[in-house]
């Protein structure tokens, strides 16, 4: 089995959010515990306010050194904790509201991070666009060229 094949049985998955994804987090840890994933929560813990940037920095750097293939980071919007993850090497952070999106990430652009808002997606779409996201696979093909093209483009 290559990096990229789905697998709920040796799929890691590294989680967090920022206060105003935190309900929504919880969700998704619901959903990862009931399908089987193997995952570890990065925080935040409660409803107090934190930094989104401390939150996606931890997931990344999990991401990135491969201890966890994939991460889901949650925030208000979805946007800030996606920027912030995007600033590390490596990492191809996907903003998804919708399930053809979260497909697309994954098929055609090898996204390693999805980031979802808690003030846009009501907790029932948030649990099919993670699970789609899950569930699919790189495409390869003409797509890994593109994607190699942002890799070395980000190593310059």
């Amino acid at each position: 089995m290559t990096e990229s094949q789905t697998n709920k049985e040796t799929l890691t998955v590294a989680i967090g959010s920022d206060h105003a994804g935190f309900r929504l987090k919880k969700e998704i840890n619901r959903m990862l515990q009931e399908e089987g994933y193997s995952f570890k929560d990065f925080g935040t813990f409660s409803e107090e306010s934190v930094d989104y940037p401390d939150i996606a920095i931890d997931v990344a750097k999990a991401v990135r050194s491969g201890e966890y293939q994939r991460g889901i980071l949650i925030c208000g919007t979805g946007i800030g904790i996606g920027i912030a993850a995007n600033k590390m090497e490596g990492i191809r952070a996907a903003l998804c509201h919708d399930t053809f999106s979260a497909k697309a990430s994954r098929e055609h652009n090898d996204a390693n991070i999805l980031t979802m808002g808690e003030r846009i997606v009501g907790p029932g779409l948030a649990r099919d666009i993670a699970a789609v996201w899950l569930q699919t696979d790189f495409a390869g093909g003409r797509h890994a060229r593109r994607v190699q093209k942002i890799i070395d483009f980000e190593k310059k």
